[in-house]
């Protein structure tokens, strides 16, 4: 007998199932007879339990398995028999006793069903694909920063300047009284470097070892430490030594350091320079992909499944529960609602839906030569690329992310082919900068 499917509202959906009595009794009994052959209880042998202290024992969550089983394969077939796309999971509840028909125990299953998605049109969007060029200069600045990393240091007796690291003592008091935190013996601070709060920093150049000074410093408002949080401490700071930085020289031994087993400057800077051009290449994608993103979601319209979005919302909730435990926090301190992250998670919801929809009807899914080459790539890093690549390949869920990423990369690819896409000369550093984004501010109704 064919099921009728109830519509609810534009996506939510609602079907009757029936369960056979007797299906389930069946099930129970078979159930109950498998488990009596393992089960421990006190005065019978494993195997050797009556079925009637099986049935007093285990009968009621035997018999509650065996019910979801039946409802969801029963509502499995509806929904192989109409071709649904079930979005979430089905909301299922008994009717009420005397709505049973005669020996079949009778549900309604309520769901919700992938919405129909819509995209704009997409040969309107326009992309900004940035071109870099390596240059000699670039290659310099990148040799002057791993010489910085690799500097030690010398006493002098001069007053401290910028670069310079001080070794120094410092305390911090709230009301006159010192806090957890806030005090600091032989501490070393670069300065410029940006480690530290600006007052810091500001304080330190022109101080000689010996000299102390004390200034106010406003803890910003979101600053991890609560109990000082948005408040003004008094520190007192001295100075018990001055070092500047002693670059490594530019030779043999400097470049042997960084790996190159020839020890050759120009193998050197060959080096940097195909470093710096895949550095160059990531980011570039980076910035594609975030214009291609922002892109879909201007363009894409869909009602949203409210239980994508919930489910999407409790996730959410528990990651950030998650990541503030690992900072610290108890349990019991933290005060997270799912529905604070409605919002983030619509969206998150809405990009998903309108990338599958793309995927699905351009066949963007990753080819298994693109997943391999992402995966040797990394393998590079390590010093027996073959057996990384052959470690991933042994099992399917190591690929997940590989395949995520040349998912995204036949994305960014397709829709470069699609919008107006405009080239445009930066140089590394432009690129590179943390703040760039090439996503065009939205458009004003």
């Amino acid at each position: 007998m064919q099921s009728t499917i109830e519509t609810i509202s534009q996506l939510e959906r609602r079907v009757a199932l029936s369960v056979p009595l007797e299906v389930v009794e069946k099930e129970v009994q078979k159930r109950l007879t498998r488990l009596s052959k393992t089960a421990k209880i006190a005065g019978f042998r494993p195997g050797k339990v009556p079925m009637k202290m099986m049935t007093q024992q285990y009968g009621q969550e035997v018999r509650s398995e065996v019910l979801n089983d039946q409802v969801l394969e029963s509502f499995n077939a509806v929904v192989r028999e109409h071709s649904l796309r079930v979005a979430g999971y089905p909301r299922v509840e008994p009717k009420p006793a005397n709505e049973n028909q005669d020996g079949q125990l009778e549900f309604q299953a309520t769901f919700e069903v992938y919405p129909e998605v819509t995209l704009g049109d997409l040969t309107k969007v326009e992309l900004t694909r940035p071109q870099v060029e390596i240059t000699d200069a670039d290659i310099e600045r990148t040799l002057g920063v791993l010489r910085k990393q690799r500097a030690t240091y010398k006493k002098v007796e001069r007053a401290a300047q910028n670069e310079d690291q001080v070794i120094c003592d410092f305390t911090g008091r709230l009301d006159g009284v010192a806090f957890d935190g806030a005090q600091g013996r032989d501490f070393a601070i670069t300065i410029g470097e940006g480690r530290m709060l600006p007052e810091f920093e500001t304080v330190l150049p022109g101080m000689k070892a010996g000299e102390t000074k004390f200034f106010p410093l406003t803890f910003p408002t979101d600053y991890h430490g609560k109990e000082v949080a948005g408040k003004t401490a008094e520190f007192e700071l001295t100075v018990k030594e001055v070092t500047e930085p002693q670059l490594p020289p530019l030779d043999g031994v400097f470049a042997r350091m960084l790996g190159i087993a020839d020890g050759s400057i120009e193998s050197l800077r060959k080096e940097v320079r195909s470093n710096l051009q895949l550095q160059a290449k990531n980011r570039i994608e980076g910035l594609m992909k975030e214009q291609v993103i922002a892109a879909m979601r201007q363009h894409a319209e869909m009602a949203l499944p409210k239980s994508l979005v919930e489910m999407e919302m409790v996730s959410m909730a528990q990651r950030m529960a998650g990541e503030l435990q690992k900072q610290g926090m108890k349990p019991e301190d933290i005060k997270l609602s799912p529905e604070m992250f409605r919002k983030q998670a619509e969206e998150r919801v809405k990009l998903s839906l309108a990338v599958s929809e793309v995927v699905n009807k351009h066949q963007l899914q990753p080819k298994v030569e693109q997943v391999r080459a992402l995966v040797a790539e990394v393998a590079q890093t390590y010093e027996e690329p073959e057996a990384v690549i052959r470690w991933h390949f042994e099992k399917p869920e190591r690929l997940a992310n590989y395949e995520a990423s040349a998912t995204e990369r036949n994305l960014v690819e397709w829709m470069q082919t699609s919008a107006r896409v405009t080239d445009k000369p930066m140089t590394l550093e432009e690129v590179m900068a943390p703040t760039l984004s090439l996503v065009p501010p939205p458009v004003k109704a």
